[in-house]
């Protein structure tokens, strides 16, 4: 296993890695600064391809377009870099958006940031419509599909428990959770998520200093160190899935010059999965 410095933008909280199969690249963003950027997989270049209002997660769309889930809307980053409001957001004790993931139907399910365990996952239908599923955290955090698509994985930072929820392909429907892993108190926080092609659960690990893997039982497998205390996120990517994409954090560690850097680790001899693409209707659809 080898793992090397990407690019340091020293994001203050770099999340929601995402690896877009057709261009070969990984997007991620700084959440508090209002950033998104791209590594280029083939060239290794890399750029800030949006500056903005805060965005807490986004997805790829089937035109390859992002879509942005920030504070008082979703919004379209399309390849020009113009920037379309589509769908406005507000709900009280609710700040922002934090962390998305596309269904295996072209939806979106959509955590929050709540005060006051008023955050928790919002699904949002291909024709826009936004409906609350359930409320209960002040942090909702990373999510998955397994392979087979019959299991749905949801983060809860708040309790610090990764919930498993039985997950119906045919109509979206989320059925009711399971405790999977639990953390104490102490032991840093389980943050972004994501699935190899065994159904291995990858979780990243705030004050935890890596990425902490887990079988479909949700039993402890291993670590992968990270050179930094605060990971966030993770994603597989690579022409072959077979490298694993890690953001990091600067946020109360300043005085560490590598904290917010992406990573990338190779050599880990597994495979991840294609991530699945919304399919929300724009303006012009």
């Amino acid at each position: 296993m080898q793992i090397e410095a990407i690019a340091n933008y020293r994001c203050d909280t770099g999340e929601n890695p995402l690896w877009d199969e057709r261009r070969r690249c990984v997007y991620w963003c700084d959440i508090p600064t209002g950033r998104v950027f791209r590594f280029d997989h083939d060239t290794g270049a890399h750029e800030q391809i949006y500056s903005g209002e805060t965005v807490g997660g986004f997805t790829i769309q089937e035109d390859g377009s992002l879509l942005l889930f920030r504070v008082r809307d979703i919004a379209l980053l399309t390849d020009d870099g113009q920037v379309t409001s589509l769908i406005p957001f507000s709900d009280a004790g609710v700040p922002r958006f934090n962390d998305v993931i596309a269904t295996p139907t072209g939806e979106v399910l959509a955590g929050t940031m709540g005060e006051g365990l008023l955050g928790g996952l919002y699904r949002v239908t291909r024709d826009r419509v936004v409906t609350n599923l359930w409320r209960g955290t002040d942090c909702s955090n990373g999510m998955a599909f397994t392979p087979d698509r019959q299991t749905f994985y949801w983060t809860n930072s708040t309790t610090r428990q990764i919930f498993e929820y039985p997950y119906d392909d045919a109509t979206g429907a989320i059925g009711s959770p399971r405790p999977l892993v639990s953390i104490n108190p102490g032991e840093g926080n389980l943050d972004g998520l994501a699935l190899d092609n065994h159904g291995r659960l990858y979780s990243a690990r705030w004050d935890g200093g890596g990425v902490f893997i887990y079988d479909p039982h949700g039993s402890y497998i291993d670590t992968i160190p990270v050179p930094v205390a605060k990971a966030t996120s993770c994603c597989f990517g690579g022409p072959n899935l077979d490298e694993l994409y890690v953001t990091t954090s600067h946020w109360g560690c300043e005085d560490d010059p590598a904290a917010g850097t992406l990573y990338r680790v190779t050599g880990l001899g597994v495979r991840g999965l294609i991530e699945h693409r919304s399919q929300i209707k724009t303006a012009t659809d």
